[in-house]
């Protein structure tokens, strides 16, 4: 079990409600039954990422994309705790929380890191999306990345919730990367939130133990958000 108590400053607006909800159960039943391996992640190309940035989101994007693309080369001189540090603080600072039908018009919607930045606002699956892809583009390995749904208790009421997760080893506790909480913790440390089942490009991880399950690129809303990436230029 996930175990710390949010900031006393929490603001329980923040975590996407019905939204979130609904993505988890988008997720365990949009598994398709069509076979295939799971999908990687490479390099970024970044001339048309900024070229994309640009169009869409004009001056206001270039900005976002410059200081993106500053953090990511950056991480060259960086650990993998500094960079999970950085990362966090980036995307946290970045953009403000909003719900998906405020922002996209849709009830469920998961925007790639550009669509976020671009608009500066997302809830917290694209917060996790964009800290994901960002250490992914700074060389931490896949298999010590998963996107993680838990269960965050807020008083006396329980929201869904994203958060990111970083595995240093296979069996180690794992350290919670969150858009609500500016410090990096460890799983134990977080005794309110209860994780539910987590993923990466590997596959599907639930219940005891490490080993991938389905794989990922039969999740819908995935194969939704890296096809887009591949048309923006973030993963070729």
């Amino acid at each position: 079990m996930f175990t710390q108590l949010f900031d006393a400053t929490l603001n329980v607006g923040r975590i996407g409600r019905a939204s979130a909800f609904r993505a988890g159960a988008a997720l365990l039943l949009g598994v398709l039954l069509a076979l295939g391996g799971p999908i990687g992640v490479g390099a970024w190309d970044g001339a048309l990422m900024e070229r994309t940035m640009a169009q869409r989101y004009g001056a206001w994007g270039q900005q976002a994309f410059t200081a993106w693309r500053t953090l990511v080369e950056g991480g060259a001189q960086w650990d993998e705790r500094e960079k999970l540090r950085r990362v966090n603080e980036h995307w946290n600072r970045a953009v403000r929380f909003g719900e998906d039908m405020e922002i996209w018009g849709q009830e469920d919607y998961w925007a790639t890191p550009v669509e976020t930045l671009g608009r500066g606002r997302g809830d917290c699956e694209d917060y996790v999306i964009g800290k994901y892809f960002t250490l992914r583009a700074m060389g931490v390995p896949e298999e010590r990345l998963r996107l993680t749904y838990v269960r965050a208790r807020v008083g006396s009421a329980t929201q869904a919730h994203m958060v990111l997760s970083y595995y240093a080893t296979p069996e180690a506790m794992p350290l919670v990367l969150d858009s609500l909480v500016s410090s990096i913790l460890p799983a134990s440390s977080r005794p309110d939130l209860t994780p539910v089942f987590s993923f990466n490009a590997e596959g599907i991880f639930a219940g005891p133990g490490n080993a991938a399950s389905h794989p990922v690129d039969r999740l819908t809303r995935w194969r939704d958000v890296l096809a887009r990436m591949r048309a923006e230029g973030s993963i070729p």
